[in-house]
């Protein structure tokens, strides 16, 4: 792991090179979702060696309050917003002009935010694990945020809260930087701001994911993008699904 500083805030990172012979001279940036980490979203799904075995460079960030990142504990520090110029800090700090920018569920919705900032500095937006509900909702209900303050998983009875609090033991997570962080990053887009995403983007949701909302109908929204559906799968199969890793290969050697 390497860091840099984002606005005084120290964030880790890894920055992989290609590992194929035919190097594509081309950058993938990967923004993680939400108790989640680079290592878990990306390097334990195969996202990593898919992505460098392609040809890819690829740079991927620990969010702030979360892997090996700094920990803060004020929700006004993790605004969508202020967690996009953390990527952008990060290309910056790597001399990297332009990337294939993907992020999953919390992280797609930062990558949004992104396109939206600093549309110049996207090859492409690549949206996982987040349809409709970037217009249409704040992300994950703030009872999630209670769960991470609850004394233990035991105390939970709403599947999604368990589900989440489960997930955030199991990655030994900090509770109280994550609680920060969903109670500060839950801003939308409208449905006009969606609509100046100009950059080619890839909306990808589980057909059983009840986290996202529709994809197409997101898409819809988004004049250069195109929906992929990832058959079967809920929130959390669908990040390292094998087709879903196909359709974005197959999407970033077409745009």
């Amino acid at each position: 792991m390497q860091s840099f500083s984002s606005d005084g805030v120290n964030l880790a990172y890894i920055d992989l090179a290609p590992t194929s012979e035919v190097a594509r001279g081309e950058t993938v940036m990967l923004v993680h979702g939400f108790g989640s980490s680079h290592m878990v979203n990306w390097v334990n799904t195969q996202w990593t060696k898919t992505l460098t075995h392609a040809g890819y460079r690829v740079v991927a960030l620990d969010n702030r309050g979360h892997g090996q990142s700094e920990k803060l504990y004020e929700p006004a520090a993790y605004s969508s917003q202020i967690m996009a110029e953390d990527v952008r800090c990060l290309m910056d700090h790597l001399d990297i002009s332009q990337a294939a920018v993907m992020g999953y569920s919390m992280g797609a919705r930062i990558s949004a935010h992104l396109a939206l900032a600093h549309p110049d500095r996207l090859r492409a937006l690549l949206l996982g694990g987040l349809g409709i509900h970037l217009v249409e909702g704040v992300g994950l209900p703030l009872g999630i945020a209670d769960a991470m303050e609850a004394p233990s998983l035991d105390v939970l009875t709403d599947p999604m809260q368990r589900m989440f609090r489960a997930f955030a033991d199991a990655t030994k997570s900090d509770l109280r930087a994550l609680a920060a962080c969903i109670r500060g990053s839950r801003q939308t887009l409208t449905a006009a701001q969606v609509g100046q995403i100009a950059v080619p983007t890839l909306v990808s949701v589980g057909t059983k994911d009840d986290v996202a909302g529709s994809g197409p109908e997101l898409a819809a929204l988004i004049p250069n993008a195109e929906a992929f559906d990832i058959e079967g799968r809920d929130h959390n199969l669908a990040v390292g699904d094998k087709s879903h890793k196909q359709a974005v290969l197959d999407f970033l050697a077409r745009v």
